[in-house]
């Protein structure tokens, strides 16, 4: 059984080292689909498609600000001194604000865009985002330094993107470290009823974790890669409440779920916070993925990994193999989920302040 099991970790190794493979090409799920009859070709060609957002996504470059600001700013290296001096609570908590940033509209900073007369209910408002939402002030600090050097030029979506960089790397002790391409712009758009439908929910299954995942662009790699992020930070205890007793319907660790209930306990009602990893809850590593085959996960959506034949495999070649693996393909994935919706000059702005669209 182990022997299998290894091999299997290893086929999923053999895959993602190949590049960059789709869950469905690696892995079949029953018979092939009949094939279709040819379409006959049209008697006068199309006319060419419009620029998408995902051309746009591919025009991001690393290193775009050299040379934007002068010689002697570096816009990169002011980001991540900001990242720097805040502590590891809010380090994950700016990883956490560049996935909900991107899920909703495309990465485009219109996650940190305050209520307004115009818009009284903007992202941050929403459910998934507010109150636990944080990384606002550093993104801040961050835009006003920038902005007094080189005032005009850098996106705030760009310092969300290089600030969630500096996190990981900062978080893995160095271990995460990679280039973040950037050349994008903010959008001026922000609701908070589109949280909801945007981004996964802690209580999701796997089919509904493939379908959202897939509708941003991203395959079962990149979902199973990128919820490695639940290694860090804290959740509140009504995220996962389902789970714990008295319910008792999960396959949570029962240690795990006799300790969480004692932590959510509340005389006054008050939503608790507890770790999400137990076991290294500051260190962005691997560990997350041998809670996953331990039952020593807070979320329905963590559980659900393991309930597909590909996304389990690859829970245990992240668990189970050398750890570089991961920190490798966790870079990969969120420059990928960098790229997702991206605005241009045409669609977006470069805001002068991160909190207010430009007058």
């Amino acid at each position: 059984m182990a022997a299998a099991k290894q091999l299997a970790a290893l086929t999923v190794l053999a895959a993602l080292l190949v590049g960059s493979v789709s869950s469905q090409a690696a892995y079949a799920y029953g018979p092939s689909p009949s094939p279709t009859p040819p379409t006959p070709p049209p008697t006068t060609p199309p006319p060419p498609p419009p620029s998408s957002d995902n051309d746009a996504g591919k025009k991001l470059r690393v290193g775009y600000y050299r040379n934007k600001c002068g010689r002697y700013v570096d816009v990169e290296a002011i980001v991540r001194k900001h990242v720097s001096s805040f502590d590891a609570g809010m380090q994950a908590g700016i990883v956490r604000l560049f996935f909900h940033d991107c899920f909703v509209r495309g990465c485009d900073a219109s996650v940190l865009l305050d209520p307004t007369s115009d818009n009284p209910v903007p992202e941050k408002l929403g459910i998934p985002n507010f109150p636990s939402l944080r990384g606002y002030e550093v993104i801040d600090a961050a835009k006003a330094e920038i902005e007094s050097r080189c005032p005009g030029t850098v996106s705030c979506a760009d310092i969300v993107a290089f600030a969630a960089r500096d996190a990981s790397y900062f978080l893995s002790s160095g271990a995460i470290s990679f280039a973040m391409p950037a050349g994008r712009y903010d959008g001026a758009v922000s609701f908070a009823n589109e949280t909801l439908p945007n981004l996964p929910p802690p209580f999701a299954g796997l089919q509904q974790l493939r379908r959202m995942f897939a509708d941003k662009g991203l395959d079962d790699f990149d979902m199973v890669t990128l919820s490695g992020a639940h290694s860090i930070g804290r959740s509140h205890c009504s995220s996962f409440a389902d789970r714990l007793p008295p319910s008792n319907t999960s396959d949570m660790d029962p240690a795990l779920a006799d300790a969480l209930q004692g932590s959510c306990a509340s005389a006054n009602g008050t939503d608790n916070t507890v770790m999400q990893d137990p076991v290294t809850p500051d260190v962005l590593d691997n560990q997350y993925y041998k809670n996953v085959l331990a039952r020593r996960v807070l979320f329905t959506s963590d559980a659900a990994l393991t309930a597909g034949f590909m996304t389990n495999d690859l829970v245990r070649a992240y668990a189970e193999l050398t750890p570089y693996l991961w920190q490798r393909k966790f870079g990969q994935a969120m420059v990928k989920m960098g790229r997702i919706e991206i605005k241009t000059a045409a669609t977006g702005e470069i805001r002068k302040t991160c909190r207010l669209v430009n007058s």
